[in-house]
């Protein structure tokens, strides 16, 4: 682990100044801008006070808190095809549900619908790929096109249906994780 690249990130992110550590530290200017640069080795003590000083513990501070994977490709994918719904679901990001929002890709056949969700407390973003589709949220329907976007609290029974004769393509997004 680079200490002085992740002490130096740590610091932009609370919003610190190099001097506003050092005084923290009860170091020098100087010498924090060393560490930084890797040009100095702090004794662990002084390491351990920089540390306090970002309002951390050591065991945050040597923890890695980037995820394993960012970037996540077709092969990542799970897909659910609802035959007699005439839908196929792809969860975009595996293990979504454990995220704060939880992303799909949503296919719906010419004639095909969605699921029926009961309602929830969450949040729900949609943005039209490919095709329309028609939203029915507490029994109102909504016509939304390719290029066009949905959102709503999901307080009430909602649905996604087809009724064009080609197939509609869309990024649905729910957060919490509720598919």
């Amino acid at each position: 682990m680079d200490i002085g690249r992740r002490m130096k990130e740590l610091r932009i992110q609370y919003g610190l100044t190099q001097q506003e550590l050092a005084d923290r530290a009860e170091l020098t200017k100087g010498f924090i801008s060393q560490l930084e640069r890797n040009q100095n080795s702090p004794s662990v003590g002084t390491l351990l006070d920089i540390i306090q000083c970002l309002g951390m513990t050591p065991a945050e501070f040597f923890t890695d808190s980037e995820p394993e994977q960012i970037v996540f490709k077709s092969g990542d994918y799970f897909e659910k095809t609802d035959e007699e719904k005439g839908n196929t679901i792809e969860w975009l990001i595996p293990n979504a549900q454990t995220n704060s929002m939880e992303p799909l890709r949503v296919t719906i056949k010419a004639g095909g619908t969605s699921e029926v969700y009961l309602p929830k407390e969450c949040e729900e973003f949609g943005y039209v790929l490919k095709g329309s589709i028609k939203l029915n949220y507490g029994g109102k329907m909504h016509t939304i096109k390719a290029g066009e976007s949905f959102y709503f609290c999901a307080g009430k029974k909602h649905f996604i249906q087809n009724t064009s004769s080609k197939d509609a393509v869309l990024i649905w997004i729910s957060n919490p994780p509720s598919f």
